[in-house]
């Protein structure tokens, strides 16, 4: 008895150590995973950030190297400028001249646009007049042969006195014949850099031999960006110390030793600056990227920990939820018997529910009566607030017939009958305006009972502007209808939705009342198997776009107008009621956009 006792319990401890086992080999597989899908989630949150970041880096130094070449090209169009100047050109030509005059002009050319120095050479390097220094630089004479040669010269060099100087030639021709001279216009870099804002990241320009000549990080200027700390270069002092390139896809990674003021990991990208004669490179901070990756790979890696956890507790409890099968067992009969009892009850509840049911069922039938009434009355306010309006475009037409009609019969009596008749075809016009006006005024207000069909939402826009012609007109609305060629047919009520487009726009109009530029765009295009509708106006935007289509919310003073608010939640319910879905919010640009999306309907027959 006691051998088998022992023996039960060393097949349970034994059972027990196998369980521990598998559960300690499942933990451990599980944790390798974990790590895996993190690492995966940092390697693909880094790169997808790394490409957004060379893009904004591209852009930003495009930008630097616009800003550098149009910097530069105002002094290269001041040689060009004085290359034909009637004070200069005599010089050149030897045809005498006011030396002192020529100086003085370049003295104040200088002065003007902060140019270094300024000089007018003729052949064999002969100076005529200079703003500065007498001297040809050594390191301009490239720029001063190439003039001479008949094309626009330029030259980078750093002079006898440590100064970045940019030198532009432009050649002076004699009258019909070859370059006898130059104007050469210096300006020192440093000029140049000092009224460069101070952008985040490292942007410099290197010359054909790599040495950075242009920055707007000090420590970087006049460094060899062509060679490392291993390969020192005469006079010249490295870029980059301890510098490593990593490529990722096609990005440039550098890691190096830089000190405080510059990124120790960053992004490098170039761009070839032909014009110039140099190569403009900027140095991306990684830092916010390698921060993003890391924190969502760290999310990733809480949450699969977290799905672990609660896939463990669920083991857990399935082995506890087995033992309570037996339990849950006997009480099932029990249950039973409870629940013959009430069938019973939910019997007699079942027939108070059909009861309730037909109340809802008229109080609907009521709420729906009541919609059609708020629409209508909507209406009828949106027709009040354009009387005015609508009857000045009525009045207008009836004075231009009058006018006429006594011009027509005072042709007529002076035997005039061609004029006449042209008077009578401008009131058979103006009569027809009116009579269209009218028509779509009175079909605007009619109660529309029947039931959704084939819409074309182009001529419900048509009408709705046509009605409130008058007041975008009076307000000095820029009016953007961007009109489809062929009908965008969509199902739905034609009087609904101009009721619907009508509340749009003079929500626009009523937003605009205060604002600077007042400009109403509308647009109407497909998108899928809809047809959406924009309206976009540049008012102040609505301070709670999750609360416009509540009943009653209005974003308007009180005093200002006579809406209780209920426009927006009215339309809601009409596009609801065709399928469709109505949006409001701010436009990144200012003012609110809102889109109507509708179900559309016989798209290929129209197109």
């Amino acid at each position: 008895m006691v051998l088998a006792f022992a023996s039960r319990r060393l097949l349970d401890f034994a059972s027990m150590s196998g369980s521990l086992s598998r559960r300690a080999l499942a933990i451990a597989l599980f944790l390798i995973a974990v790590a895996l899908i993190a690492a995966g989630v940092w390697w693909f949150a880094f790169t997808a950030a790394l490409t957004q970041l060379d893009e904004r880096g591209r852009a930003d130094l495009a930008l630097s190297s616009d800003r550098l070449g149009g910097q530069l090209q105002r002094f290269r169009d001041v040689a060009v400028l004085l290359s034909d100047h009637p004070t200069l050109v005599p010089l050149v030509l030897g045809q005498g001249g006011a030396e002192k005059g020529a100086s003085e002009l370049l003295l104040g050319m200088a002065d003007k646009t902060g140019s270094l120095n300024i000089q007018l050479f003729g052949e064999d390097r002969l100076l005529l007049a200079s703003a500065g220094s007498g001297v040809l630089k050594t390191g301009a004479v490239a720029a001063y042969e190439r003039a001479l040669d008949g094309a626009l010269g330029a030259a980078l060099f750093v002079d006898d006195q440590g100064r970045r100087i940019f030198s532009f030639a432009s050649p002076v021709f004699q009258p019909f014949g070859p370059s006898q001279g130059a104007v050469l216009v210096s300006v020192d870099i440093e000029t140049i850099e000092a009224n460069w804002p101070n952008d985040p990241s490292p942007v410099f320009f290197t010359d054909e031999n790599g040495v950075v000549f242009v920055t707007n990080r000090s420590e970087l200027t006049l460094t060899d960006r062509s060679h490392t700390p291993n390969e020192p270069t005469a006079g010249r002092p490295p870029l980059f110390p301890h510098f490593e390139e990593r490529l990722i896809d096609t990005h440039s990674l550098w890691i190096w030793d830089a000190g405080p003021y510059l990124p120790r990991r960053a992004l490098h990208l170039t761009q070839p600056l032909p014009v110039i004669n140099m190569t403009g490179e900027i140095l991306v901070d990684l830092s916010p990227v390698s921060r993003i990756a890391f924190l969502q790979s760290a999310v990733a890696a809480a949450l699969c920990l977290a799905f672990g956890a609660l896939l463990f507790l669920a083991t857990e409890r399935r082995r506890a939820l087995s033992d309570r099968l037996a339990v849950e067992a006997a009480a099932n009969a029990e249950l039973e018997a409870r629940v013959q009892a009430r069938t019973r009850d939910l019997s007699a509840a079942n027939k108070s529910l059909r009861r309730e049911v037909g109340e809802r069922q008229e109080a609907e039938a009521a709420l729906r009566k009541a919609q059609a009434d708020l629409v209508q009355a909507g209406k009828l306010s949106a027709l009040g607030q354009m009387s005015a309006g609508i009857s000045h475009e009525l009045n207008q037409p009836l004075m231009a017939i009058r006018s006429f009609a006594e011009n027509a019969e005072e042709f007529l009596t002076r035997g005039k009958p061609e004029v006449a008749a042209e008077n009578l075809s401008r009131i058979s016009d103006l009569a027809r305006r009116m009579g269209r006006i009218i028509k779509n005024l009175r079909a605007f207000s009619r109660q529309e009972k029947e039931a959704i069909g084939d819409v074309d939402l182009v001529g419900v826009v048509d009408v709705v502007l046509e009605l409130a012609e008058t007041r975008i007109r009076a307000e000095e609305v820029t009016l953007v209808w961007q009109r489809p060629d062929i009908p965008m047919i969509v199902r739905g009520g034609e009087v609904r939705l101009q009721q619907v487009v009508m509340n749009l726009v003079s929500n626009a109009l009523d937003a605009m009342l205060d604002a600077d530029q007042r400009s109403l765009v509308l647009a109407i295009e497909p998108a899928g198997a809809l047809v959406r509708l924009t309206v976009r106006d540049t008012g102040a935007g609505i301070a709670d776009p999750a609360k416009i289509f509540d009943p009653f919310y209005s974003t308007k003073e009180v005093g200002q107008s006579e809406g209780m608010g209920l426009g927006l939640s009215i339309s809601y319910g009409i596009v609801q009621s065709f399928g469709g879905a109505i949006q409001g919010r701010n436009h990144p640009d200012g003012g609110a956009i809102f889109t109507m999306d509708l179900t559309a309907s016989g798209l290929e027959q129209a197109a």
